[in-house]
């Protein structure tokens, strides 16, 4: 398996323990909905929250969280419609991204940017 699968995996496995210890319940990892994907999806006092894990070992390239581009976002609400009609959500709904920089050691920081984005419609 390739590196970036493996920080990818990595990536996403902190997030999920991540919201677990801020008291979200996980309701779903990587839901899948044709073509789109959403890392996880999360839930706490009514909201349901779209979570996009982004991973990087460098910023060389640029920091994590500027890889969830318009088209992913495009993505993620178009599945994110699918399962709120799904579930039969009626509250509030937020787009998260969690954004994970490992460094040469293997440590890493989180950064949760909470309503990284909203949809156009």
């Amino acid at each position: 398996m390739a590196i970036h699968n493996d920080l990818g995996r990595q990536g996403e496995s902190i997030a999920k323990h991540y919201f677990e210890a801020n008291e979200y319940e996980i309701l779903d990892e990587n839901w899948t909905y044709g073509k789109a994907e959403i890392d996880l999806i999360v839930y706490k006092n009514g909201l349901m929250v779209f979570v996009e894990v982004k991973s990087r070992s460098s910023v060389a390239f640029g920091r994590p969280e500027e890889f969830v581009d318009r088209t992913k976002q495009k993505q993620m609400e178009l599945a994110s419609l699918a399962y709120i009609e799904m579930m039969n959500h009626q509250n509030e709904i937020r787009f998260d991204v969690v954004a994970i920089l490992f460094t040469k050691d293997h440590n890493y920081t989180l950064k949760h940017i909470e309503d990284a984005f909203w949809p156009e419609g």
